[in-house]
Formats: structure tokens, C-alpha cells, sequence
């Protein structure tokens, strides 16, 4: 079912009876789709009250964790808190990683462009990231094409999405996840064209919770006594890897270094200095009253 993009606020506005009526529809015709063979891709709170709808419906579904090294501390000991959990790891570390690609800054899309025009030989290529309108940088970001240090979007298909694809062509076994429309432009694009039921995607894969907001899934975890990690009571709303910078001129101050420093004072120093992000952020200006919170850029 593909939604129309201004019906989404009517399926968001339902009470979280209905929409967990639809979600359970989407898992079964998943389940039935697959044949049984799914999964669901766990990390933060999202997709364990995700995984806690499924497991209800077909207990024996596997979890999926990708250990990149770069989750919160509390996130992995809630993973490995689960049962049958799945833990799969990646071919390069993140240091690896931004030497050879660069560091998430901005967004993935605003990433891209970045990293494109710097070093496509298409002219083309570079006259429309440098144009006006889509597909280009915006206006804004442009000072960063002269930047020190490499920018990329690479790094979540390096260490999320290969290792993820890679254990998917092995098993024969397809994602159901925990993304919500809500969470960025990129995934509402996604639920828009394929649905929540991704059944055309080139790997096939179920948002069961896409139409969801935030208060939902605080709501079904407290209703039904849901365990989730403790990294939430700690100040922390992003859960994503704690050394991307992607959305953070969003979010007010404290954001989510600052939080850093205090609660996990050696993953920051090591961070900022080991990783080079505090040159990165000399670059990355405080966040403007101007900008809206119309996305978080990838993470529970």
C-alpha cells in the first residue's frame, strides 16, 4: 500500500489501538509474504517494542544487532539482554572509515552532495550540487566544500547496511524494522513510495511502525512493561552511533555531546581527539533558532 503523503498526519493522528491493529496486519501479511523467513533488525527503542509485537504474533522470530562499536554502552547491554539475538559485525572500524570516506556531517543527502562535489569529474554532476533547487547544497552548507577533513554519507552503508545485506543473502531471511516516517525526510520518502510493507524494495522489508510517533512507542513500552535500555533515562532521546554528527545543528542545547561529556566522559575525549571530531566540530555552527525540527537523522 503506498500512502499518500497527505494522509500520513490521519494514519499518525489514530490512537495507538488502531494503529497497533495495523501493525499486526503488516507483520502477518510480512510473515506471509517471507514464508516465515524474517527477522527483526534490533537496536533501540523502536524496534524493541517492535520486536515485542512480533514476538507476541511468532515468538520464534530472531533479533539482528549490528555491533559497529559505535552504540551506546547501554544500548549493547540491552541487546545482549534479549533472547535469540543474532550479532553481526562489520569489515571496518569507524577510524577506517572516515580516513577513507569522511565523517557523517549535516545529513546523509546534505553529506552526499558535499562529498560528490568535491570529487566527481562530471561537470554536470557538479554544476547541479552547486544549482539551485533539489539536489543540491544547500545554501547554507556550502562553506563546508572547504572543510580540512573529508565529509560522506558511506558510513551507515559501510557498517550497518553491507554487513546487514550480507547476512540477508546468507540466510534468506528479510528485515522487519523499527523505522517511523517521522524520523527523517529520507524514510518518509521510502514509506511513501513502497509503503509500509516494502514488498518492491530491492531487499523486501516491513515498517510495521511507520505510521507512529514517538509518544506511541513510549506508550505501548509502558503499557505492557516492555524492556528497554536504560540509555533513555539518562537524558539521551537519539540513540543512533554516538560519534555521528548527522542532524545535530537540530537539536537544543544540551545536545547530544554535551550529554556525552558528563555521562560517558571517556567515549567523548576519545571521540573528540582519537576520531578528529573536535575539528569537525570548529566547523559545526550552534544550532540556529531559524531551523526546525522536521527530522532526526537516523537513530532511536
Amino acid at each position: 500500500m503506498r500512502h499518500i503523503k497527505s494522509a500520513i498526519p490521519q494514519y499518525q493522528g489514530l490512537p495507538l489501538s488502531h494503529k497497533l491493529v495495523l501493525a499486526r496486519s503488516r507483520i502477518e501479511q510480512f510473515y506471509i509474504f517471507t514464508g516465515g523467513n524474517m527477522f527483526v533488525s534490533l537496536s533501540g527503542k523502536d524496534s524493541t517494542a517492535t520486536l515485542h509485537i512480533v514476538r507476541e504474533m511468532f515468538p520464534d522470530t530472531p533479533a539482528v544487532y549490528v555491533d559497529t562499536g559505535l552504540e551506546y554502552p547501554e544500548i549493547v547491554e540491552h541487546v545482549k539482554s534479549v533472547e535469540n539475538v543474532i550479532i553481526l559485525k562489520p569489515k571496518m572500524r569507524f577510524h577506517q572509515v572516515v580516513e577513507k570516506y569522511g565523517y557523517p556531517v549535516v545529513s546523509k543527502e546534505q553529506a552526499q552532495y558535499i562529498r560528490q562535489a568535491r570529487t566527481t569529474r562530471s561537470s554536470k554532476l557538479f554544476s547541479k550540487r552547486l544549482g539551485r533547487g533539489s539536489g543540491c547544497i544547500s545554501l547554507k552548507w556550502r562553506y563546508l566544500l572547504d572543510a580540512p577533513f573529508k565529509i560522506s554519507e558511506q558510513c551507515c552503508s559501510v557498517m550497518k547496511h553491507k554487513p546487514m545485506a550480507e547476512f540477508i543473502k546468507q540466510t534468506g531471511l528479510f528485515p522487519i524494522t523499527g523505522i517511523m516516517a517521522e524520523n527523517s525526510r529520507l524514510r518518509m520518502q521510502s514509506v511513501l513510495r513502497h509503503g509500509c510493507n516494502g514488498f518492491d524494495m530491492s531487499i523486501p522489508q516491513s515498517r510495521p511502525i511507520a505510521m507512529w510517533k514517538d509518544e506511541d512507542v513510549w506508550q505501548y513500552i509502558r503499557e505492557n512493561n516492555v524492556p528497554y535500555s536504560r540509555i533513555y533515562d539518562m537524558g539521551y532521546t537519539r540513540t543512533g552511533c554516538m560519534y555521528c554528527v548527522f542532524g545535530l545543528h537540530l537539536e537544543p542545547s544540551p545536545n547530544r555531546f554535551d550529554l556525552m561529556k558528563t555521562t560517558h566522559t571517556k567515549r567523548y575525549e576519545f571521540c573528540m581527539d582519537k576520531l578528529g571530531l573536535r575539528e569537525v566540530m570548529r566547523w559545526y555552527p550552534k544550532r540556529d533558532p531559524q531551523d526546525h525540527f522536521d527530522f532526526k537523522e537516523e537513530g532511536e
